[in-house]
């Protein structure tokens, strides 16, 4: 049989992280730089389509209003992760215990996902007398339902010889829940973390639209709107970059916090070709 040095094997490993990190960055490049080609090429005005360039000037021109706007954004948004996640995951133990709870209640989970968040924002925005917390409950509910379908798949997708080993060593259910369910539901759960902090980010956007908030504690999507109303796109472009950038952050933290919990051990995160 073949056999690899520790070398090799470091060197195979820094070689996928360094290509899994040039080609999105080159990739990116090339779009920005075909970007402001046609926006000099084809002379568009900066009302219509701003250049990158242009874009990245006024976000650094904009900075302190931007990122005031940045950070209400971010704390909304995390306060709302954060939300979701634990209420998710205690709806998942709940359904794992029970099934005949889950049978009952999983349809209503997904009548709330499937509800568009436009339509209820208002009316928890008017239910709810504290604007950030109303705006943080409307982000919660969207990012709410793949932390509850995830962590509740995980939680039942154990091996049935290992179920069976549990029972004739008569484990309890908290010691099946504890040794078996969880860490075989991390997989599913840290899936369900990359979904829902993207979806929290949207669900915070959204309710800043509908909520029209101005002032010191104004969000991203204020700006965004405030922009539109005078005409200053390349501000507008400046925020979406923010937001994107911000989406771009989360989902790398969730992967790495993953890649930490199972890169030991779970193949989904083991460095392979």
């Amino acid at each position: 049989m073949p056999t690899f040095s520790n070398s090799a094997v470091s060197s195979r490993m820094q070689s996928v992280s360094w290509r899994k990190y040039f080609f999105p960055l080159f990739i990116g490049l090339v779009l920005l730089s075909l970007w402001q080609t046609m926006v000099v090429v084809m002379e568009l005005p900066p009302y219509l389509v701003p250049s990158p360039v242009l874009m990245f000037k006024t976000l650094f021109k904009d900075w302190v209003p931007l990122g005031l706007a940045l950070y209400t954004t971010v704390k909304i948004t995390l306060l709302a992760f954060g939300l979701a996640t634990l209420i998710g995951t205690l709806i998942s133990f709940v359904f794992v215990q029970s099934p005949l709870l889950e049978m009952a209640l999983f349809p209503y989970a997904v009548l709330l996902q499937v509800t568009p968040i436009v339509a209820i924002a208002p009316l928890i925005i008017i239910w709810v007398k504290d604007v950030t917390f109303s705006m943080v409950l409307c982000a919660s509910l969207v990012a709410l339902f793949p932390i509850i379908s995830n962590t509740t798949l995980g939680l039942k997708s154990i091996e049935p010889d290992l179920m069976n080993y549990f029972k004739l060593n008569r484990a309890t259910r908290w010691q099946i829940l504890t040794r078996l369910r969880i860490p075989s539901a991390l997989p599913y759960f840290f899936g369900g973390l990359r979904i829902s902090s993207g979806l929290a980010l949207i669900g915070a956007v959204v309710a800043e639209f509908v909520a029209g908030t101005g002032g010191t504690g104004s969000g991203l999507a204020y700006q965004i709107l405030q922009a539109g109303f005078q005409l200053n796109i390349p501000r507008m472009f400046a925020a979406l970059l923010l937001i994107s950038l911000t989406g771009v952050a989360l989902f790398l933290s969730m992967a790495w916090i993953s890649n930490k919990a199972l890169g030991g051990w779970h193949a989904s995160e083991i460095q392979s070709e």
